[in-house]
This record gives C-alpha cells, sequence and structure tokens, in this order.
C-alpha cells in the first residue's frame, strides 16, 4: 500500500525523502505518516537535522555572548613575550626603565610582572598582564602606544644591535562571575 504524503515526498520503507528538511518536519509533525513511520523519521530529524543545528545554534551563541558579554567591561591581557636568544635582559631593562611609564601614560594598568619557574623558558620569557577598562579601550591604548614617538625611539634604541624580542603571545580574557576579582 502506497502511503499518500503530498507530492510523493516519502517512499514507505526506502528511509527516502525528497523534500527540505523544514518540509520534512512539517509532514512528520503534523501526523501525515502511520505512528511507527512517524516515530523513525522523527529519530532520523533528530540526529540528521535538530540536534547538529541545535548545537551549531548554541556554539555560535555562546561565542556572540562571550564577545557580547567583554564589550563594556574591565578586560585583562595576558602577554607572554619570547626575548631572543641572550637579550632576557635587555627586555627587562626596556620594561623596567620605559615600556611601564608609556603604557601608563595610554591608561594600561600593569598589574603584574612574571617570569616562569620552568627551566627551559625562564632564560628568556617574560610574562605579564595588564588591565585595560574594556576591549575598545585595550585596542585604542595599543595604537596609541604604537604611535608614541616616545616608544618608537625606544624601541629602535633597544634594538639597535639586533631585535631583543623573538615572539609575542596574547590573550584577552575577563574575569568570571566567582573570581575574587569582582
Amino acid at each position: 500500500m502506497a502511503l499518500q504524503v503530498p507530492c510523493h515526498l516519502y517512499t514507505p520503507g526506502s528511509g527516502n525523502w525528497t523534500c527540505s528538511p523544514l518540509l520534512r518536519a512539517l509532514i512528520i509533525l503534523t501526523g501525515l505518516l502511520p505512528k511507527r513511520l512517524q516515530e523513525n523519521a522523527v529519530r532520523k530529524l533528530l540526529k540528521n537535522s535538530v540536534i547538529p543545528l541545535l548545537a551549531l545554534t548554541v556554539g555560535f551563541g555562546a561565542g556572540f555572548l562571550a564577545q557580547l558579554s567583554a564589550q563594556g567591561q574591565k578586560v585583562f591581557e595576558l602577554r607572554t613575550y619570547t626575548a631572543t636568544p641572550g637579550n632576557l635582559d635587555n627586555l627587562h631593562a626596556r620594561f623596567r626603565n620605559h615600556t611601564t611609564r608609556i603604557f601608563n601614560k595610554h591608561g594600561m594598568e600593569v598589574v603584574g610582572y612574571w617570569t616562569p619557574t620552568d627551566p627551559e623558558k625562564a632564560g628568556d620569557t617574560l610574562i605579564y598582564i595588564l588591565e585595560h577598562a574594556s576591549q575598545e579601550a585595550a585596542d585604542a591604548s595599543w595604537q596609541a602606544f604604537i604611535a608614541d614617538p616616545e616608544w618608537q625611539q625606544v624601541a629602535e634604541a633597544s634594538n639597535a644591535n639586533g631585535q631583543i624580542l623573538g615572539g609575542i603571545q596574547r590573550e584577552y580574557m575577563i574575569a568570571t562571575d566567582y573570581s575574587p576579582m569582582n
């Protein structure tokens, strides 16, 4: 017996649909299929369409909400610098004598500076955290910092005998709702 489904969108026993997932969902949900076929069709629909779509939606939604939640609130910036061989002391001197003051001039508050305890990294790595009023403030501060003539002179002078900085890693962060910082 052939199942009477509009436009012959489903061939009984074959599992084949020749319509869009939305139309397929409407046929299933409106009860145009016998109960046994409805259950199988609903399982297939959930497995092949709804669950991946839900996962995609939740993933994008979480990223969008995280981005929105960072707007207009305090942002911390974790930076890890790797000095070129033999230049960690020069990098420390540049931060100690110039960079921290220029950061402050552009609204970039230093939370702290650290060196790793790992012996393989201790000889060439500087880690620090900056505090910014917001992500927008961070972006504006870095633009102003890089364009600052004093910074340009300091960078040029500290690199006169070769680059002292070999690599930079950066991560922007916001505090969780349970962080002691809040």
